[in-house]
């Protein structure tokens, strides 16, 4: 079965809690506090595969979770981090976010990418030791783990495809000019999937050319297989373009090759801009008037023109060392460009970021870097509390209630906790 396209879920491990923990040794007086810290969570790893060649794995496993770190313990002995997740995928797989769409990762080489990363391992309470504060009873809990629902998308690392109607001879000349072996038969849709081949030109010189399934007018609205299989053209870097330039089934070529890249242009008007070189095929079932008309119109529009009778490889030597010319003119194979977090997501999560409103007489103040802060502090310990109070007060967050009108004993919630306000 060929999958080109699902949907899953990616968590990283979150990080481990440090520990609360002091030192015991006979005849040790005070030992101190000697909480570890926790292990890093595991990260989620896409790597490309070239022994894959469909997501079809995906389509029964949905959910990816990385590994959480463990915990710190006694003795300063820091938690194990967790191992990455590494998901294997085909070469040329590109992963999006699902909800924003932005580009994560291109997997169209061998380097892994990290998608989404693990969280940090929390302090053990050896870190909050001070000249002051010599016994804190508090520690710091690990970051969670990034998680997204996440888009994957094959989109097939070829230098040419070949697009037209169905059965036009693409899948004959796909066999023909390489070592592919396509299915071929006397009728519409014959090729359901996307088809690789090698195509040798002379000794140390290659291009891979992609046979697509057939275009049909109206393909943009769903008509016969629809667009499903042109994002397989979007990485190439030239279309050649297979006419019946005799008609043999009732059409008129012309027509043909302007439905056809009416198409493209409706799925992508990038597609429609790429280079293209014209292959009228069956032109050994053509009359010369045929062929001078339909000539006189591809090269009126700019493009190179080759007749071949794909079944008897009759111009098709021809049509390939044009094509090689034409690709050493042309850009390499397009990869995405990694698309980063914006920066208005990003400060949702900046320190000394926050939002401060009053409702029903209750200051609620909204700042998610708080979280993992404010899961460390101990409410029955003293040191704790004075320690978030002077996070409250160095990032602003006192200043700008004060600034408001507070007043001592007015209820401020910070993430669902709620306190009384005491100056």
């Amino acid at each position: 079965m060929f999958v080109d396209k699902v949907k899953i879920r990616i968590k990283a491990g979150d990080g481990g809690h440090g520990a609360v923990a002091f030192h015991r040794e006979k005849y040790v007086a005070a030992g101190g506090p000697d909480g570890g810290d926790g292990g890093r969570g595991g990260n989620i790893v896409f790597q490309a595969d070239t022994n894959l060649s469909t997501l079809v794995d995906f389509k029964y496993k949905k959910r990816y979770f990385a590994e959480n770190g463990k915990p710190g313990s006694g003795g300063r002995s820091n938690g194990k981090s967790a191992p990455d997740l590494v998901i294997k995928v085909p070469k040329g797989t590109v992963v999006r976010e699902a909800e924003s769409g932005r580009v994560m990762a291109d997997l169209s080489t061998d380097e892994p990418v990290v998608v989404a990363k693990g969280g940090k391992g929390g302090w053990g309470n050896s870190h909050f030791a001070t000249a002051t504060r010599q016994v804190p009873r508090f520690s710091k809990l690990g970051l969670p783990g990034e998680e997204y629902e996440v888009i994957l998308e094959l989109k097939l690392l070829a230098d040419v495809g070949l697009v037209g109607f169905p059965n036009v001879g693409k899948s004959t000349l796909l066999s023909v000019v390489s070592a592919a072996k396509p299915e071929i038969a006397n009728y519409h849709f014959t090729t359901l999937t996307p088809v690789l081949g090698v195509v040798k030109v002379e000794e140390g010189k290659s291009f891979v050319m992609a046979d697509i399934p057939g275009l049909i007018e109206g393909a943009s609205e769903g008509v016969g297989l629809g667009h499903e299989f042109l994002r397989h053209v979007e990485r190439c870097r030239l279309i050649v373009h297979v006419v019946d330039v005799s008609g043999s089934e009732g059409r008129d070529p012309i027509e043909d090759f302007k439905a056809i890249n009416g198409e493209l242009k409706n799925f992508n008007e990038d597609l429609a801009a790429l280079p293209q070189i014209v292959a009228a095929n069956k032109c050994d079932m053509a009359t010369d008037e045929q062929l001078a008309s339909f000539r006189s119109f591809v090269e009126g529009q700019g493009y190179e023109l080759y007749e071949i009778a794909a079944p008897i490889s009759y111009g098709t030597q021809a049509l390939i060392y044009g094509v090689s010319r034409m690709l050493d003119t042309l850009p390499p194979i397009k990869q995405y460009e990694i698309e980063h977090v914006p920066l208005s997501d990003r400060e949702r999560f900046a320190r000394n970021v926050f939002d401060i409103h009053l409702e029903d007489g209750v200051y609620v103040v909204e700042a998610d870097w708080l979280m993992p802060t404010l899961g460390m502090v101990n409410m029955d310990d003293y040191e704790s509390l004075q320690y978030f109070q002077r996070i409250l007060r160095s990032s602003g967050i006192i200043d700008k209630l004060e600034e408001m009108g507070i007043q001592e004993g007015d209820t401020v919630s910070i993430l669902n906790f709620e306190f009384d306000y005491i100056r």
